[in-house]
């Protein structure tokens, strides 16, 4: 990239709408080098933590990114905040290439695009007080907000649901919650565009998520600012992407963007294996059911072993080597993400045999772990 490289104009400038490509992610790649020998030590391999993946939020958009641990998630998060350069594809913020931009060149936009990270405890600094973690990003900006920076953390402690006064005390002074509420404080405090949200609930207490969660989500209505909600967990996600513009999902899996659609289309019409056994996975509470009434019985499916090693995944179809559905087709050739017939528009999946589009109670379950297999066939004796 030159350095007469043009970004998009700061935020004065912008006109943009909603629904609007705020940021477009194609063929996103990031490999880390995996070194060895001795005494010299050389690359003897890659591990593919993101291999081509392509995304796109629209302004004011609540987009959710899933999957499980190790799946490249995280990864992905931090190449678009540009925490971490990427080994090849493409990111576009408002139309401008941004893939190889210098400090210098992303000076412009970086407050625009903030990030949320997962362990409350880890990213605060210890040594600042609350009033100098979130006033330091005006700070390094240079941003003078109407009536001193000091005014403006003190109404932004209130907006995330902490005491102004609580301006002057330390991060070991709070709980895990109050301290992400913080975190949240510090993102919001350069008026970003977009939120990148890695995890933000998965360190938390049960009892503390739904708050942390629902104050994102009020954030994201009133101010609104587009977030990319990284989780493994379906069920927060469900409750974080709401009905504001396009409310859409992606699955990843080792490195891959296997389905994306809508909240309602990947919630219950979902195509992908590995899709249908997420959703098998959530537990389901019936809160409003009467006694009498029949509830639906959901599918089950318990796959079989762990994700394979990003250093040497599986060829074709990475979901191949735990999948019930899997073929010499699926060893050969790697599903294209696609539409395929019968999906809503905008719902891709990559599947060579994808399933029905309905997550109820099959005929039989699909059990592949041989260890839970042999324990309920010992029950059943």
């Amino acid at each position: 990239m030159t350095e007469d490289l043009v970004l998009p104009a700061p935020r004065e400038a912008a006109t943009d709408a909603p629904g609007e490509p705020l940021l477009e992610v194609a063929g996103l790649v990031k490999h880390f080098p995996v070194k060895g020998g001795f005494p010299i030590r050389r690359t003897v391999g890659q591990v593919q933590a993101v291999d081509g993946i392509d995304l796109t939020v629209h302004v004011g958009e609540s987009f959710g990114l899933v999957g499980e641990s190790g799946c490249g998630k995280s990864t992905t998060g931090r190449l678009i905040t540009k925490l971490l350069e990427p080994t090849g594809g493409r990111i576009a913020y408002r139309g401008k290439d941004i893939t190889h931009a210098t400090r210098r060149q992303l000076a412009p936009i970086r407050s625009e695009i903030q990030m949320i990270f997962q362990d409350p405890y880890s990213s605060l600094n210890p040594r600042q007080t609350v009033g100098k973690i979130i006033s330091g990003p005006m700070e390094i900006n240079r941003i003078e907000p109407e009536g001193g920076r000091e005014k403006r953390v003190r109404e932004l402690l209130e907006i995330v649901g902490l005491n102004p006064e609580h301006y002057n005390r330390f991060p070991h002074e709070f709980s895990g919650g109050q301290r992400q509420r913080i975190g949240v404080a510090r993102a919001l405090s350069l008026d970003p565009k977009l939120i990148v949200a890695d995890e933000p609930v998965s360190a938390l207490d049960v009892s503390i998520q739904a708050q942390v969660v629902n104050l994102l989500q009020k954030v994201q209505q009133e101010l609104g600012i587009a977030f990319l909600f990284i989780a493994h967990d379906l069920a927060v996600v469900r409750h974080f992407v709401v009905r504001h513009f396009s409310q859409r999902v992606a699955v990843m899996y080792l490195g891959k963007v296997i389905e994306v659609g809508d909240r309602d289309s990947i919630y219950t019409r979902p195509r992908h294996p590995y899709t249908h056994a997420l959703l098998s996975a959530v537990p389901e509470v019936n809160v409003g059911a009467e006694d009498d009434e029949e509830v639906p019985q959901r599918e089950r499916i318990r796959l079989a072993g762990d994700v394979p090693s990003p250093i040497s995944p599986p060829s074709g179809c990475r979901f191949r080597t735990r999948c019930w559905k899997a073929e010499d087709k699926c060893a050969a050739e790697e599903p294209p993400l696609i539409q395929l017939s019968g999906n809503h528009a905008g719902h891709l999946t990559a599947c060579h045999f994808p399933e029905e589009p309905t997550i109820e109670a099959r005929d039989e379950d699909i059990v592949l772990d041989p260890a839970l297999a042999a324990l309920e066939e010992d029950a059943d004796d």
